[in-house]
């Protein structure tokens, strides 16, 4: 099954709410940058093992680690939790930056360094959203 397929049957496989809050989502972060990489995490370790929530993801940056070594992941990830919806905003240096700069004006979510988390997307105010979204798109790696 190719990225795209995969994508397909895990927002398929969703209780009704979540799948369409995920399509919606899913939609609105390919109209933000309809040219991004896509991911898709299964949540299993190299053995098999669950380790988190299956993740959706789009676009690329690099990770540098304090050995030099690098990594590619995501920039922005989506993903169904036990009490609703998670959209990770990955690589911005500021672990602040997410709640200062989001938390006041959307609405009705929990937004942590890279992290915002909301039941329902009826929820939360989309175009503050979108503004965070877009926001780790333009930024440099």
């Amino acid at each position: 099954m190719d990225i795209q397929e995969q994508i397909q049957s895990y927002i398929s496989s969703q209780p009704e709410s979540k799948r369409n809050d995920l399509l919606v989502l899913h939609l609105i972060v390919l109209e933000l940058n309809p040219a991004c990489k896509l991911w898709f995490l299964d949540g299993t370790d190299s053995e098999g093992k669950i380790v988190s929530n299956p993740n959706i993801g789009y676009g690329t940056y690099t990770i540098t680690y304090a050995d030099g070594k690098t990594k590619e992941f995501y920039r922005i990830g989506l993903s169904a939790n036990t009490t609703g919806i998670s959209v990770y905003i990955m690589g911005i240096e500021d672990k602040t930056f997410l709640a200062k700069t989001y938390g006041d004006k959307i609405g009705k979510a929990s937004v942590t360094g890279y992290c915002i988390k909301f039941k329902n997307l009826k929820d939360i105010d989309i175009d503050v959203l979108k503004e965070a979204i877009q926001y780790r798109f333009e930024l440099p790696n």
